[in-house]
């Protein structure tokens, strides 16, 4: 132990070489210089260009401590070579065996000690790239979208990462080619934006940076530090084609329970999508048949007593390629619309100030949600359609950004819908901001829609508009939102379930930062008021609602909302419902890791129109048993209780378990049940008393890189009510190949 100690001591003294000392400004930027021999990315920093790559240290601990001295050394190195960006890790620590460093797939390594770095490449101070490893090598990646505040981790990039446990801490190597990358076309020097971040969880887990972060600014981006160099940076030819090879072996009984004959389907699908770096900083990506298979399911949601519909998260990998480049405000893109596409083409690019986005896609099925200011409806018609979207973003000032959207939805049998919109995110100061949308639509129904979802045979259109107003500030915040939706608003290719209302949204919150020593993190308190009218000018809902957050220590959050609201549904107004909320996220130990979320009070049975007590809970138990096992334990729980009695009541519990081999190796089994009980004498219209789905699914995923890929699996579902007991509906045996060529 004293020798460890002794040497830890050492290094953390030892100060490595630094190629510039340089203040990282945007008038004095940091030196990156290429390589001067070959780096293997191995995990161990061993190489004599290391000792001539910049070197930085992470002075600064920015969460918990608010830009104090860490509790570690950190030391990052930055080089590239004729492919790559190449960056190294030294993280030292006192307690080398306290590490945390699992095997786990990529992007799901969050728990653990970790290291990244942070590219903004067109240094425009709105987006940037995130790569971040382990102390074991498993990747996580990410695209940082300052203008939208958006975190999408779904983002993959093929790059390589190595890391290694040391007696002093750990080491990491990391190497990104320059074609997975999208950055100025210009010659010579460029200058990128930069920070580099480490993770270290102990009793707090610190967050510690390049730079120290000035809390209430609002955006993160704007504080980063510059580098400069990469002279000569290309990504080659910069084409990838990735060959899919998918198979189905299917049991199912297609007029289930009306007969319990099964069929047997097989069937096997070759697709290709291929992507072409034009140029640095433009892309063209286009697929045949493509490969839009997803092998995570969903995570359960309950679709009772609901109003509106549910949002399910993008998991495909073609769309979540520069999903960010489409963003706006209203969420005028929601890309699980497109439910069977057999071609797609897309083209994005940044040009100086100018960014632009084109996708278009052939979709043999046709989903339609049809909102109201009251609920939503929907329905899904074997009919193909052509769906079109384009984007441009100007960047205005230092900070703000200007745009443009257009959608269009062309179906064969004369239906269609057309979107087009303007926005704008302006940031007058680094604490103020506000946003604006507004969008103006188009829509005919086909005369199938119109019998199945009850609407009507003209053509309608409709407008919608939001504002945006957040003043942030280190001890307090303040917000107001005023959205306009019209009753024939319509924006079929993105994710708008409400319309016909008028809102009026405000609130504040005051905060409190510990010290060093202090029992708590962060103590917050807030309030918000709401009212929101139909476009008549009639009541939909009000509230009033007062929230305090507690965030301490092991990662601890509790959050507790008590809130009053009047809503009125179906013509029937319902005063002075007290709903409280409760969320609670504590990690005991290393290992362990529990949240719980719960609400109760007064609420409406949306079925009958009256009265109700609510109760919901849902709480997760995560177990990191040694560095190859997780286990995922979920249990939801929901009833309504009305003036007759129980109407109904839902037990969902879910189960994952995964054994990661390695990083690129993991067997996986998912069991998600859920169980209602209903009282039909309670309910005005038929339901049945009894109703239990069952889902398994085991998989054996092989990944050499995101699109480099093996999946062998099987799932299969099961249904019962009061009428019989439970039955497979279907079994299916699936198989995915996919290999990418990068030239």
């Amino acid at each position: 132990m004293k020798g460890k100690a002794l040497a830890f001591l050492l290094l953390s003294i030892i100060a490595i070489p630094s190629a510039a000392e340089e203040s990282g400004s945007a008038d004095d930027p940091h030196r990156v210089t290429r390589a001067t021999s070959e780096i293997i990315v191995d995990g161990a920093i061993d190489e004599p260009a290391w000792d001539d790559a910049l070197s930085l240290e992470l002075e600064y601990e920015v969460q918990p401590g608010e830009n104090i001295e860490p509790p570690v050394r950190t030391v990052v190195l930055i080089t590239y070579d004729e492919h790559r960006v190449l960056v190294a890790f030294q993280a030292f620590d006192p307690e080398p065996s306290r590490i945390r460093a699992r095997f786990r797939d990529r992007d799901h390594a969050w728990q653990d000690d970790w290291v990244g770095i942070v590219l903004d490449t067109f240094n425009d101070e709105r987006r940037a790239y995130e790569f971040v490893s382990n102390p074991l090598g498993v990747q996580t990646d990410a695209i940082n979208d300052n203008v939208n505040n958006r975190y999408d981790i779904a983002w993959d990039a093929i790059w390589e990462s190595a890391g290694r446990l040391t007696d002093f801490g750990y080491e990491v190597e990391i190497g990104i080619p320059f074609n997975q990358l999208r950055f100025q076309n210009i010659d010579g020097p460029q200058v990128w934006g930069v920070d580099a971040v480490r993770s270290y969880p102990r009793v707090e887990r610190h967050h510690i940076g390049l730079f120290p972060r000035e809390r209430g600014a609002n955006s993160y981006l704007a504080q980063e530090e510059k580098m400069v160099g990469f002279e000569g940076a290309s990504g080659g030819r910069n084409l990838e084609l990735v060959p899919t090879l998918t198979g189905t072996a299917t049991q199912q009984r297609p007029d289930f329970p009306d007969s319990m004959e099964v069929e047997n389907d097989r069937d096997a699908e070759l697709g290709i999508t291929g992507t072409w770096g034009v140029t640095s900083n433009i892309t063209l990506t286009g697929a045949i048949n493509p490969d839009f298979s997803q092998v995570e399911a969903d995570a359960v949601q309950l679709a009772i007593n609901t109003r509106f519909a549910l949002f399910f998260p993008e998991k495909r990998p073609f769309f979540l390629e520069s999903a960010d480049y489409f963003d706006s405000g209203l969420n005028l893109l929601y890309t699980r619309m497109i439910a069977d596409p057999s071609a797609a083409l897309k083209l994005t690019g940044k040009f100086g100030r100018h960014t632009i986005g084109l996708f278009t896609a052939r979709d043999e099925v046709t989903n339609v949600i049809v909102p109201g200011p009251q609920g939503s409806s929907g329905a899904s018609f074997d009919t193909p359609n052509t769906s079109t979207v384009g984007r441009y973003r100007f960047n205005l000032g230092t900070d703000s950004t200007i745009g443009a959207v257009f959608t269009d939805r062309e179906g064969s049998d004369g239906y269609f819908n057309r979107v087009v919109s303007a926005d704008g995110v302006f940031r007058p100061t680094d604490a103020d901001k506000f946003t604006v949308d507004g969008a103006l639509s188009r829509t005919r129904y086909s005369q199938a829609m119109q019998e199945e979802l009850e609407v009507g045979s003209e053509t309608i259109s409709g407008h919608a508009l939001n504002l945006e107003y957040v003043r942030t500030k280190r001890k307090y915040f303040i917000f107001a939102e005023y959205a306009d939706l019209g009753d024939d608003f319509r924006a079929d290719l993105g994710f708008i379930p409400q319309v016909g209302y008028r809102k009026l949204r405000g609130g504040a919150g005051y905060l409190w930062w510990g010290d060093e020593g202090d029992f708590y993190n962060r103590l917050e308190v807030g309030s918000v008021m709401e009212r929101s009218e139909e476009q008549d000018g009639e009541l939909l809902e009000q509230q009033g609602e007062l929230w305090f957050d507690f965030a301490g220590p092991r990662e601890s959050l509790f959050h507790v909302e008590l809130g009053t609201r009047d809503i009125v549904f179906d013509g029937v107004r319902f005063d002075d419902l007290f709903v409280p909320v409760l969320f609670v996220r504590v990690r005991p130990s290393s290992k362990l890791l529990v949240r719980v979320f719960a609400v109760g009070g007064d609420w409406i049975d949306f079925d009958n129109v009256q009265p109700a007590d609510r109760t919901e809970a849902s709480t997760l138990i995560g177990l990191d048993l040694g560095r190859h096992l997780l286990l995922e334990l979920i249990y939801t729980y929901s009833a309504l209780d009305v003036e007759g009695g129980r109407l109904f009541e839902a037990n969902v519990p879910e189960m994952k378990a995964v054994w990661q081999f390695n990083t690129r190796t993991f067997v996986r089994a998912i069991f998600q049940y859920t169980d209602i009980t209903r009282n039909p004498d309670l309910y005005d219209s038929e339901v049945d008393a009894l109703s239990r789905d069952l889902f398994v699914q085991f998989l054996f995923s092989y990944k050499v890189n995101p699109r480099t890929v093996f999946f062998l699996g099987y799932s299969e579902s099961g249904y019962e009510t009061q009428d019989f007991s439970l039955t497979t509906t279907d079994r299916t045996l699936f198989l995915k190949l996919g290999y990418s060529w990068i030239w």
